[in-house]
């Protein structure tokens, strides 16, 4: 039997949408062992001088419990 755990977070990138999930995934890499999967919850950005100044992406990280 197995349990996954889900934690979410927004990855954030001046770049765009998917630099910023990679960048969660990224950073959940560092201390999460087992990550199985990723959703994409939702896309905004912070705009500044009429502009996209960051590109937000909040995602939920899929991971397996280690028995």
């Amino acid at each position: 039997m197995a349990v996954i755990k889900t934690i979410d977070l927004v990855g954030v990138s001046p770049e765009s949408w998917r630099a910023a999930a990679q960048e969660a995934l990224a950073e959940a890499s560092k201390t999460i062992r087992g990550i199985e999967g990723m959703d994409i919850l939702g896309t905004s950005a912070s705009v500044a001088d009429g502009a996209i100044a960051e590109y937000h992406t909040h995602v939920r990280i899929r991971f397996r419990i280690e028995q």
